[in-house]
């Protein structure tokens, strides 16, 4: 891609210990993002927690089940509130857990008091305690997903709305108001089978490729997705970080852009607390990072 018009992301740790004991540190340093050019930020997604964090299938779960997990959307509203320009962002969020109506309400009026900013990124999750506690059937999570999304996409363009699936149907209903952008980007996490390409294809805006993914999985990727799309469609590519004596090696990990980029990423993502081990620390360094990021992706 031209990487002139290439994003950058920054996660936000919503969970954990990280942050230390006040919140509001989050909130400072969502604020030094938005000061710092950084495009978007990102915020992750657990309603409830079971025992089983082994389950997870790609490395050490971050936290044990007890630990915090503030809710994204409510975060990104108090973002909202104190930030001026940045993309709000879910990465992801597990759209199944949530009642589409209650969704697609939820995400409108965020996007409406932001001024247009979200970019909503979906998934199913790993837990299967997680669907247990909603009464959901883990072993539908994918066609419950493609029936909420697809639900969400009328409610946010159509007044009344009607949607009939094989999980969720209404008629002549208003859910008002609607996004403020015409159409709200929406992403899709996980491997990039056949029915992921279509339901990206056919209701999305980008794809976030499931961890682990290799450069050479993202270039396919991408390909895949503009063939059968006949259209741009993003793609997120997260940034390794490489450090030096214990503290991020801006340039060096800032080589790793170019090849990204040239595999089809359009967003490049970088983790907040691999960039320093404090967030005090993360939002000195942040203007380094924002201004090594454009000049490896012009």
């Amino acid at each position: 891609m031209d990487g002139r018009s290439a994003t950058l992301s920054i996660g936000l740790p919503n969970f954990g210990g990280w942050i230390g004991g006040d919140w509001s540190g989050l909130l400072d340093l969502a604020r030094a993002a938005d000061d710092a050019g950084v495009d978007r930020i990102i915020v992750n997604d657990h309603v409830v927690m079971g025992r089983n964090t082994d389950a997870y299938v790609w490395g050490r779960f971050p936290t044990g089940p007890e630990a915090p997990w503030l809710e994204p959307f409510t975060c990104l509203a108090a973002i909202a509130a104190i930030t001026t320009r940045i993309r709000l962002g879910t990465g992801i969020v597990i759209a199944p857990l949530r009642p589409a109506v209650v969704l697609a309400k939820t995400v409108a009026t965020l996007d409406v008091l932001s001024g247009g900013r979200v970019d909503l990124g979906v998934g199913v999750g790993w837990q299967r305690e997680e669907y247990d506690a909603e009464g959901l059937d883990f072993a539908k999570r994918g066609q419950l997903l493609d029936d909420t999304m697809g639900a969400c996409r009328e409610l946010w363009s159509q007044l009344p709305a009607s949607y009939k699936s094989e999980t969720l149907t209404f008629e002549d209903i208003f859910c008002s108001p609607q996004p403020l952008q015409p159409r709200l980007p929406l992403w899709f996490s996980g491997t990039l089978n056949a029915r992921q390409r279509r339901r990206i294809v056919d209701l999305g805006d980008g794809w976030i490729p499931i961890m682990g993914a290799t450069v050479e999985d993202i270039q396919l990727g991408a390909t895949q997705l503009r063939e059968e799309g006949g259209r741009e469609i993003g793609v997120r590519a997260p940034l390794r970080p490489v450090s030096a004596d214990g503290a991020l090696d801006v340039s060096a990990t800032m080589d790793g852009v170019p090849s990204l980029l040239a595999a089809g990423a359009t967003d490049i993502y970088l983790y907040a607390a691999t960039i320093a081990s404090e967030p005090n620390a993360v939002a000195q360094l942040l203007p380094r990072v924002v201004a090594a990021f454009r000049e490896a992706s012009k």
